[in-house]
């Protein structure tokens, strides 16, 4: 019998291509949030995307959310919206503002950086935004102290566009084999003078994220950016968006940051004796980037058997129980504090933040 052909085409395809997490905008854990402008990267809205913004004399505001609002491309249910609350009109020198997200270091090994066999990286994506003109799109190494700058062109006004941009390996950068910040991908929204760089070359990172051709797109309230599909992969050729199912993209932004209500009742280990601690410990579905930051985001409640809603039936609150933050990227601890007491349940809403 004979053997079928499988096309090469196909097989480059085949298994996990896009170096971007949730580039479809499925995952929002932390909700909607206004932008303070840092100079830190500040999370909200889709998971693993950031704004980076620096600005000075007047401040760009915006609220980032997860929405329809704008309509979505083809195959597509969310965008990543930026709508601008507080305009900014003349551009200071030094003021920026970027949607990007960090891809860990470990992830992208298969690039070879530093090698004549670098790889080549497509990114693609959809964007919709009333100012026209030229944007810069950029892609920096923190390890190699390395970044190159591409311009792109929106045609029309308030129209989904897809873009395609290709990067050429740097031969002489470096990426570490680990879970720090491997790549920087950015899409500049506005750049003063001093972001101002060449294009189209690999060269050292300075505060360069633009050209001097980047429009402000961020010069009026009335101003909403959107973005969506958004992937990087291998080669010079960009291929179809890979869609994930949610449970698969959830899994992977875990990894990163969590939100979770945890809420535990009945017969539970939470006596303290006085000497310690009592108290049960949480596994991580997915193993963390790294150690998280732990924040509780909602008081907890929880009864004490002693004095609560417990089997007693009494009726009262106690407030022994918090997280102790000695845990680690493989799960943490709530704990009772209060020496004697036997807490008989507990609800508390928690995040976890390991971001790069």
């Amino acid at each position: 019998m004979a053997l079928s052909k499988v096309n090469p085409n196909f097989v480059s395809q085949l298994g996990r291509r896009n170096l971007i997490i949730n580039g479809a905008m499925q995952v929002e854990q932390r909700g909607a949030y206004t932008i303070t402008t840092t100079g830190s990267p500040e999370y909200g809205g889709p998971d693993r995307f950031h704004v980076w913004s620096y600005t000075s004399g007047e401040e760009v505001i915006a609220e980032i959310s997860k929405s329809t609002v704008g309509g979505t491309p083809t195959g597509f249910a969310n965008t990543y919206r930026f709508d601008v609350t507080t305009a900014e009109s003349s551009v200071a020198a030094a003021e920026a503002v970027v949607v990007a997200q960090y891809i860990e270091a470990q992830n992208c090994q298969h690039l070879e950086y530093g090698t004549s066999d670098a790889k080549a990286v497509t990114v693609s994506f959809w964007i919709k935004t009333p100012i026209t003109g030229t944007y810069c799109f950029f892609l920096q190494n923190d390890d190699g102290d390395r970044i190159q700058v591409k311009e792109y062109t929106v045609s029309s006004a308030d129209t989904w566009e897809k873009k395609i941009i290709t990067i050429p390996g740097d031969t002489a950068g470096t990426i570490n084999n680990d879970t720090g910040r491997g790549l920087w991908c950015g899409w500049v929204l506005m750049a003063g003078t001093d972001r101002h760089g060449s294009k189209d070359a690999w060269r050292t990172t300075g505060a360069d994220y633009a050209t001097s051709n980047q429009v402000n797109a961020v010069n009026s309230t009335a101003n909403n950016i959107y973005f969506t599909g958004i992937q990087l992969e291998v080669g010079d050729t960009a291929t179809p968006f890979e869609h994930l199912s949610y449970a698969e993209e959830l899994a992977t932004c875990y990894r990163y940051f969590r939100a979770q209500q945890y809420y535990k009742a009945g017969a539970l280990p939470w006596a303290n004796s006085g000497g310690g601690w009592g108290g049960m410990f949480f596994l991580h579905p997915v193993e963390m980037r790294a150690s998280p930051t732990i924040t509780q985001t909602a008081v907890p409640s929880y009864s004490n058997v002693l004095g609560g809603d417990g089997p007693n039936g009494q009726n009262g609150y106690s407030t022994n129980v918090n997280v102790n933050t000695s845990g680690d990227q493989f799960g943490f601890k709530l704990q009772n504090n209060a020496s004697g007491s036997t807490i008989y349940a507990v609800s508390s809403r928690l995040q976890f933040n390991a971001e790069l």
